[in-house]
């Protein structure tokens, strides 16, 4: 007689282990394909010069740009007005004209001291720069005892620097203000055609997101309003959480190197609070020069700048942040951060100040994504919690 043989019991727990193994493989390559394909389509965008052709574009068609922010920032106030049984187009030209209103008060009240300020700081700044070579050579000479230290070669270069900056502006000085102006009127006239362009877009702002809906399919108008209102709602916390903040930046910041006795203390006050848009890194661009400028006059005018912008960042960081922003945009601080750089390194200045928005909506996108098709439970049988 033949003896059965017994069959092997399966090890439940190491197949499962095994399991668990194979899909954290499957999920490492899910995200290393996601890189994959982000860095072949930066690469593709770079050698094939879209990037420049986009950027032509954007500047071309600027105006249309900006009237579809201004009439999607001011469509909600209109929407709440006919709530009340306000007719939309009177709705849009009350909120057009309280906008103009308060523009045309700042440039009353702020523009006289800008324009004073500027042309005081322009006056002083070969004696900004003198103060400066000072300061350097006060620097240099602490070091000179040191004989392990060689700083002649560092020195004669800072020094020719700043000689040929000084030099640039007084040679270039009469191209510079004519650059300026031109500047200025070729942005104070793309400024009036998006105003113009943005009040037209807000009478119909409600039907534009309609027709945006027609034109996909019947099955999709649910989900493409879903998606929208997501993106409208983040964005918009977003973006007025930033001006708001950058309010109070200006008002504290100002109050604080008016205090510190730093010339043309608004200008300074205003780059601030403009570059607080950039995250983490936007603090310190915009002191830098508020503090050089006040060290040049005394050290106890820069320390007094160095002391005002720690106030006004402690301020931020623990009252304005917390209350007007909150948590809006969900993301990461390194994700935020490596943002920053390929944003920057692709569109410079005005690459960081988008970032975080752009960063935040391709969130918003990948997440409803997920929701509605599942591709990360398919590829790696695991589920993405929605926040």
């Amino acid at each position: 007689m033949f003896k059965k043989k017994k069959e092997k019991e399966i090890d439940i727990g190491s197949l499962n282990e095994i399991l668990n193994t194979g899909r954290k493989f499957i999920s490492i390559a899910y995200i290393m394909a996601i890189i994959a394909l982000v860095l072949l389509g930066t690469y593709l965008l770079k050698e094939w010069k879209i990037l420049g052709i986009l950027k032509d574009f954007v500047i071309v068609i600027s105006p249309i740009f900006i009237g579809l922010l201004i009439a999607w920032l001011c469509d909600p106030i209109v929407v709440w007005l006919e709530k009340r049984k306000v007719p939309r187009i009177l709705g849009c030209i009350i909120v057009y004209l309280a906008l103009i209103g308060i523009l045309f008060l700042l440039l009353y009240l702020l523009l006289p001291t800008f324009l004073d300020q500027i042309k005081d700081f322009i006056g002083t700044i070969p004696e900004i720069l003198n103060e400066l070579k000072d300061f350097m050579n006060r620097i240099f000479d602490a070091f000179d005892n040191h004989q392990a230290l060689n700083i002649k070669a560092v020195k004669e270069q800072i020094y020719n620097s700043i000689e040929a900056f000084g030099s640039g502006i007084t040679t270039n000085l009469p191209n510079t203000v004519l650059s300026f102006g031109k500047s200025i009127i070729s942005g104070g006239t793309t400024l009036i055609l998006g105003f113009m362009i943005g009040f037209y877009m807000l009478f119909d702002f409600n039907k534009l997101n309609e027709g945006m809906a027609n034109i996909l399919p019947k099955n999709w108008k649910d989900n493409y309003h879903e998606l929208t209102a997501r993106i409208n709602s983040s964005l918009r916390s977003y973006v007025q959480g930033v001006f708001s903040v950058m309010i109070l930046v200006f008002i504290t910041q100002s109050i604080g190197l008016t205090l510190a006795g730093l010339k043309a203390p608004l200008i300074f006050a205003l780059f601030c609070a403009i570059t607080d848009i950039i995250p983490y890194f936007g603090p310190y661009i915009g002191a830098i020069p508020a503090v050089i400028v006040g060290f040049t006059m005394s050290p106890l005018v820069g320390i007094c700048c160095i002391i005002s912008i720690l106030v006004v960042q402690l301020l931020e960081n623990n009252f304005y942040q917390p209350l007007i922003m909150g948590h809006t945009m969900k993301l990461h601080p390194v994700t935020i951060m490596i943002g920053l750089l390929i944003f920057q390194h692709f569109f410079g200045i005005i690459g960081m100040i988008i970032a975080t928005p752009v960063i935040a909506s391709l969130k918003v996108i990948m997440m409803f994504i997920n929701e509605k098709v599942d591709i990360r439970y398919k590829v790696t049988g695991e589920k993405i919690e929605s926040e």
